[in-house]
């Protein structure tokens, strides 16, 4: 395929970028691009694109110009039909784009055991994912399809009928290496599980596969 492929990262507080920058160890090849610093790329020059999580929060289109920017962006990115996977508020974001809704319900951060379906970007994942996030989707977008489900997130990723969209709540680039980070800035329980029972980088494994197929 021709064309970059772009990381988006969303996070504007700059004291809590740690989890943009362990996105982007996990896609070393990709062109970062600050969006809330009002950075933008060419839709048409991208071959797959990567949206971040970010303290900001998806409703708050008044306060944030940058996020109907990026609304518009997922969007066409969708049209084209440009493989996209989305993390946290990622996930938030491109389903709100598509009409639907997200809401505040306060912060979950830790461990957790998840219904993940059997689709292809699932192969192979841990259903123990890392999550740290106050706001869950509430109402999925226009053509957006439920593959995982969680007790305090119903709607815990989804997926494109026809484009190749693909969201989820979770971060699967945190690893062990930021449970300090974590347990510092936020409430943090690893619950019954460790680090050692994820598998977040096989799923970005797995998006490259449907991206680019053998």
């Amino acid at each position: 395929m021709t064309g970059n492929t772009y990381l988006v990262r969303n996070e504007p507080d700059p004291e809590q970028v740690y989890h943009c920058d362990a996105l982007a160890e996990c896609f070393p090849e990709a062109v970062e691009i600050d969006f809330p610093a009002g950075e933008r790329f060419d839709p048409a020059d991208a071959n797959a694109v990567v949206l971040s999580g970010s303290t900001a929060g998806g409703y708050e289109r008044d306060e944030r110009s940058w996020i109907p920017d990026q609304e518009r962006l997922i969007r066409e990115l969708t049209e084209r039909g440009v493989p996209t996977i989305s993390v946290c508020f990622g996930h938030q974001i491109a389903n709100t784009a598509l009409g639907g809704t997200v809401e505040h319900v306060g912060t979950t951060a830790g461990l957790i055991s998840a219904e993940l379906e059997s689709v292809p970007l699932f192969d192979g994942v841990s259903p123990v994912v890392p999550v740290a996030h106050g706001d869950v989707v509430t109402e999925a977008g226009d053509g957006m399809e439920l593959i995982a489900a969680a007790d305090h997130a119903p709607i815990f990723a989804t997926r494109h009928r026809s484009a190749p969209l693909w969201t989820v709540q979770f971060h699967p680039e945190l690893t062990a290496e930021h449970r300090p980070r974590l347990t510092a800035l936020l409430d943090w329980d690893d619950g019954e599980y460790t680090f050692a029972d994820t598998s977040g980088a096989r799923l970005f494994e797995n998006f490259r596969s449907l991206v680019v197929p053998a």
